[in-house]
């Protein structure tokens, strides 16, 4: 079931691509304000199929904005987003762009809901209201149990789970929609230590072996930057966008954040 589901997205994504300058997510000098206040400033970005790209930068520098903009769940006071080579207001395919929200594991304990019901409630956006589970909805859910290896697990609550299981458990209902990019905010806040290295050896799995593109944002500049493959540094303007090393110079990073911050070397 796994390797259909990679089929499918791979298809898509060579269609996709036949046109070189195709991206997942393009935003063109795009700017956001609430209540006269600017958040974001002219930020324009691309993401490229198959990219993992960090998005670092202060609290209060827009990261979270700038997702939801992504997101469709706000529309940028000005400038253009694009999605798959469609405009956002035309892109009707939501789905294909999965999303774990910051603190997402931070459930009461006595949530009243099962791992398994919570991954199945990410296909609603593929059945639509009044449709039953069918076949494929089955087999992505079963699929998305399958890669976060979460299958003897289903019938858990989930406030009985540790922060690191359900982390995965939200991931899973995430890939349970079958998306071509999957966005984190913050994915490793509550989350001791072990459980956060299995959690980057797994992000890579999926975008490594399943393809899948993917945008993290963290605060841990030194660890984030040895995992992904391009930085975003984002402080109401967009900094740089491009390879990770350079979200470590000490100048780009007094600039962001105005201040002088002193990395911690991490051993990971």
């Amino acid at each position: 079931m796994e390797s259909v589901s990679r089929r499918n997205r791979e298809a898509r994504r060579e269609a996709q691509t036949r046109d070189e300058n195709m991206h997942c997510i393009e935003l063109k000098d795009v700017s956001f304000s609430y209540d006269g206040s600017t958040v974001l400033e002219n930020v324009s970005l691309a993401i490229a199929p198959g990219d993992y790209a960090g998005l670092i930068g202060p609290n209060g520098g827009g990261k979270t904005t700038l997702l939801k903009i992504i997101l469709c769940l706000l529309k940028p006071t000005t400038g253009e987003v694009w999605l798959f080579g469609q405009k956002a207001s035309d892109f009707g395919e939501r789905n294909r762009i999965g999303y774990v929200p910051q603190r997402a594991v931070q459930h009461e304990n006595y949530f009243p809901a099962t791992v398994e019901e919570v991954v199945e409630s990410g296909r609603f956006s593929q059945m639509g209201l009044f449709k039953f589970f069918g076949s494929v909805d089955r087999k992505a859910v079963s699929t998305a149990f399958a890669i976060t290896d979460l299958e003897n697990k289903k019938k858990r609550l989930i406030g009985a789970l540790s922060g690191g299981e359900r982390q995965r458990v939200f991931i899973a209902r995430a890939l349970a929609a079958e998306p071509d990019v999957l966005i984190l905010d913050e994915p490793v806040v509550g989350v001791d230590a072990a459980s956060q290295e299995r959690f980057y050896s797994f992000l890579k799995y999926l975008n490594e072996q399943l393809g899948i593109t993917i945008i993290i944002v963290s605060h841990d500049i030194a660890v984030i930057s040895k995992e992904v493959r391009s930085i975003l540094c984002l402080n109401k303007n967009l900094f740089t966008c491009g390879y990770p090393n350079h979200a470590t110079e000490k100048e780009l990073i007094d600039e962001v954040y105005c201040a002088s911050v002193n990395s911690l070397v991490h051993r990971h």
